[in-house]
C-alpha cells in the first residue's frame, strides 16, 4: 500500500463558451509550463506513481533483463551498398545508441566509423538523430540532432576526410536534409510557431546561414512541407501535403540555383506524388480513383492534360508507392489487410506479386539505392517470424535471406501461434484482428488478454514481430492487435470510414475486437487489458469511456484526450493540420460530434479500469497538459478505487526515453503496471 497520498490538483474557475455551449475546466493552469505550481504538481504525481510502483521494482527489474536476454545487443545492420561504399550501422553492448559505420571497396575493408550516437548523446537525457545523409562523392555527411524532444533539429555537417565539422551548426530547423549533385548545397526546412516544416532553405557550404535563401514558403497552415531527391538523382522535389491533398515542385539536381517548377496545381482532396524514370514522371495519384491509380507523364511536361494511365484504379487494392529500377517498377500496395508488392518488368510489361512465406505477414522497404540491381531488398516480419531482411530476384523470384535479427535465449516460432480474426463491429462490418499466443492455449476465458490499437490517420498496423511481447506470451497472456477503423488496413475506405464524423467507428471497432476475444474464449473482462499511444490514447480513453466493464487495465501513452480545446486553439502546433482528420470545431456539427467522444470531456461519476497514463513535458505533438488534465479529473470525479497513475518524462517529447535501454526500462514499467492489476508475476 503506497504511504504517499494520490495528488490533488486545485481547481481553478475557468469557463468557455462554444456555440452557446458553456463548459468549465478547472484544470486549465495546468497549461502553464513556467509555473512552478504545475511542475511541482507533476513531480507529486511522478512521485505518487513511484510510490505505488514501489513494490514492482523486482518484477519490472526482472521483466527489463528478460528484454535484454533476447537482444543481440552487439549487432550489425545488413550493409547497403552506394558507390564503392558499404554502408551500415551496428551497436554495443550496453550503449544506448547505433555507431554510423562505411567500408570502401570491400566488406573486408578497414571499418571508419562516421557517426557515434552514444559520444552525441553523452552528457544528455534525450537524443534524437534524423537526416543521416551522406553527399554523392561521400565526403560529407549532414546529420540532424534534438537534444530534448522538442523537435527542433540542429544540422551539422562532418567532413569525412579530416572528422572535423566543417562549419557551425544550422540550429532550430524541422531536421529535413538533402544535397544537390554538386555535393557542396544542401536543403532544409524550417518550422512555423505551431511547428509546422513551412519553409525551404538553400544553403552553400562556406556561407553563413543566416544569409540562406529562403527558396519556398507554403503559407497555408495545413501543408506540411518535405524535400527529398529521386533515385536517379536527375532531381530535388518539393513535397507538400495536407491529411487529403499533395502538391510537388521539381528542380533539376544539377542546378541548386535555380528555381523550382510545379508539377501539378494541387486539387482540394487529391493526393499525389512523383517518380522519375527515364524520360518520364511516374505520378501515383487517388484523382477519381480512391484507392489510387498510377499515371505517366514525360519530364518535359507534366501538365495534367499530358498524364496517361499506366495501372488503372482496382477498388480495394490501394497502391502505396513506387520504386523504379532499371528494369522494373515496383508497385507497394495493399490487399484484403495485408500488404503486398507487384513487380513490373518494363522492358515485357509482365507483372508478378511477391508470394510471401506467411499467410499473416508484413514487411518494410529497406534502402535500394542502386538503380541497376534487379534485386530489391526489404524487411519480412510476422507475429512469430523475427524481423529478417531480403533480397529478393525480379528475375527469377528467388529470396535470398541476408540476415534473420537474433531472438537469443532460445526463441522457437514453433512454440507459437497466430491467427486472423475477424470481429463483427455494431453496423456489422467485419473487423481483422491480429492474435498471437503460445500454443496450447486453452481457449477457456481465463487467459489474459493485451489488445493494441491505434486508428487514425490512415496509419495501419501490420502484424509484426516483437521479441518484447515474448514476455507477456510466456505467461499465458494474448496478444491482440485491432485493426479498426480509421486506419488504411483494407483501403481508403476504410480509413475514411473511420474519421470525421465517423470516428466513433474506431472506438466501437476496438470494443468489438474485445467482445470478440471474450466471446471466442480468449480472455474475460477481468482479464482485458487495452493499450494505444497518441491518437491511440484516445482510442483506449473514449472506449473506456463507453464501455468501462469491459477492460480490467489501461494503458494511455501520450494520450490525445483534451480534443475540444486542443482543436479549438489553432496556436497549439499541429492543431490547423489536424482539421482534416477531425474536423474543425468551430464548426458546431463538429463541435458537438467532438464533444460526445473527447475523453476529457466525458469523464463522468462512475467506475473506471485500473489505469496508467503517460506523458513527455517536451512534447509538441500532444502537449502534456492533456495527460495531465484527464488524470486530474478523473481522480477528482470517478468512483473507483482502482489504481490511477500519471508518469511524465520531465526530459523527453512524444516518443519517451530515446536510448535502447531507457525506452525498455519504461516498457517493462509498463508490462509490470498490467501485471499488477492482473496479480501475476
Amino acid at each position: 500500500m503506497s504511504k504517499i497520498n494520490p495528488p490533488v490538483a486545485k481547481c481553478i474557475e475557468h469557463t468557455e463558451t462554444t456555440h452557446g455551449d458553456v463548459r468549465q475546466d478547472p484544470y486549465f493552469w495546468l497549461r502553464e509550463k513556467e509555473n512552478e505550481e504545475v511542475i511541482n504538481y507533476l513531480k507529486e504525481e511522478n512521485a505518487y506513481t513511484e510510490s505505488v510502483m514501489k513494490h514492482t521494482e523486482p518484477l519490472q527489474q526482472k521483466i527489463y533483463e528478460e528484454f535484454v536476454s533476447r537482444i543481440k545487443e552487439t549487432d550489425l545492420s545488413v550493409p547497403v551498398k552506394r558507390d564503392n561504399y558499404y554502408y551500415y550501422s551496428r551497436t554495443e553492448e550496453g550503449k544506448n545508441y547505433s555507431i554510423y559505420c562505411r567500408k570502401e571497396g570491400s566488406l573486408d575493408a578497414a571499418e571508419e566509423i562516421l557517426l557515434d550516437g552514444n559520444k552525441l548523446a553523452e552528457g544528455k537525457k534525450y537524443f534524437s538523430l534524423r537526416s543521416f545523409k551522406v553527399n554523392d562523392n561521400h565526403q560529407l555527411l549532414g546529420y540532424a540532432v534534438d537534444f530534448d524532444g522538442s523537435e527542433y533539429y540542429d544540422i551539422y555537417i562532418k567532413d569525412l576526410s579530416s572528422g572535423e565539422l566543417k562549419e557551425q551548426p544550422i540550429q532550430k530547423t524541422g531536421g529535413g536534409l538533402v544535397w544537390a549533385n554538386d555535393n557542396k548545397t544542401f536543403f532544409y526546412t524550417t518550422l512555423d510557431d505551431t511547428h509546422r516544416p513551412y519553409r525551404l532553405h538553400r544553403h552553400l557550404l562556406g556561407t553563413e546561414a543566416s544569409q540562406d535563401e529562403i527558396v519556398f514558403e507554403e503559407p497555408d497552415g495545413a501543408y506540411f512541407l518535405g524535400a527529398y531527391k529521386t533515385k536517379s538523382k536527375a532531381f530535388l522535389v518539393i513535397q507538400l501535403g495536407s491529411k487529403v491533398t499533395n502538391e510537388a515542385h521539381f528542380l533539376d539536381a544539377n542546378n541548386p540555383t535555380g528555381k523550382f517548377s510545379l508539377f501539378a496545381k494541387r486539387q482540394q482532396n487529391e493526393e499525389y506524388s512523383i517518380t522519375h524514370y527515364g524520360d518520364h514522371f511516374y505520378i501515383l495519384t487517388n484523382d477519381k480513383a480512391l484507392d489510387f491509380k498510377l499515371m505517366k507523364t514525360p519530364v518535359g511536361n507534366t501538365a495534367r492534360s499530358n498524364w496517361e494511365t499506366y495501372i488503372a484504379h482496382e477498388p480495394n487494392v490501394m497502391l502505396t508507392d513506387v520504386e523504379a529500377f532499371k528494369d522494373h517498377l515496383v508497385v507497394h500496395c495493399r490487399k484484403n489487410g495485408l500488404k503486398n508488392i507487384q513487380i513490373i518488368n518494363v522492358n515485357t510489361q509482365e507483372k508478378h506479386d511477391i508470394e510471401f512465406p506467411e499467410k499473416v505477414y508484413t514487411y518494410w522497404e529497406e534502402s535500394n539505392p542502386d538503380f541497376n540491381t534487379n534485386l530489391l531488398r526489404f524487411m519480412y516480419s510476422s507475429m512469430i517470424s523475427p524481423r529478417t531482411v531480403y533480397n529478393y530476384n525480379m528475375d527469377t523470384k528467388e529470396f535470398i535471406k541476408l540476415k534473420e535479427y537474433e531472438v537469443q535465449g532460445g526463441y522457437d516460432k514453433s512454440e507459437y501461434a497466430m491467427e486472423w480474426l475477424k470481429a463483427k463491429a455494431e453496423d456489422g462490418t467485419e473487423v481483422p484482428i491480429s492474435v498471437v499466443y503460445k500454443k496450447g492455449l486453452e481457449r477457456d476465458g481465463t487467459n489474459p488478454c493485451y489488445l493494441y490499437g491505434y486508428g487514425s490517420y490512415g496509419y495501419p498496423m501490420d502484424p509484426y514481430f516483437s521479441s518484447v511481447r515474448i514476455s507477456l506470451l510466456d505467461r499465458g497472456f494474448v496478444f491482440a492487435m485491432g485493426h479498426i477503423r480509421g486506419g488504411s488496413e483494407l483501403g481508403r475506405q476504410w480509413y475514411n470510414d473511420g474519421k470525421f464524423l465517423k470516428k466513433k467507428n474506431t472506438f466501437t471497432d476496438f470494443i468489438a475486437c474485445g467482445e470478440h476475444l471474450i466471446s471466442q474464449g480468449y480472455t474475460s473482462k477481468d482479464k482485458l487489458c487495452i493499450s494505444g499511444g497518441s491518437a491511440g490514447g484516445l482510442l483506449v480513453g473514449a472506449s473506456m469511456n463507453f464501455r468501462p466493464d469491459l477492460f480490467k487495465a489501461v494503458i494511455a501513452s501520450v494520450p490525445f484526450v483534451d480534443v475540444i480545446n486542443t482543436m479549438l486553439d489553432d496556436t497549439i502546433p499541429l492543431t490547423v493540420v489536424e482539421y482534416e482528420e477531425w474536423g474543425n470545431p468551430n464548426d458546431k456539427v463538429y463541435y458537438d460530434y467532438m464533444k460526445s467522444y473527447s475523453p476529457y470531456d466525458n469523464v463522468e461519476a462512475k467506475d473506471y479500469p485500473n489505469l496508467l497514463i503517460t506523458a513527455g513535458l517536451n512534447d509538441p505533438r500532444v502537449q502534456y497538459w492533456e495527460p495531465a488534465k484527464w488524470a486530474a479529473k478523473l481522480r477528482a470525479t470517478k468512483t473507483d478505487r482502482n489504481t490511477l497513475l500519471l508518469k511524465t518524462n520531465m526530459g523527453a517529447g512524444h516518443g519517451g526515453a530515446s536510448g535502447r535501454y531507457e525506452a525498455l526500462k519504461e516498457l517493462a514499467f509498463e508490462y509490470s503496471f498490467i501485471l499488477n492489476c492482473l496479480n501475476l508475476r
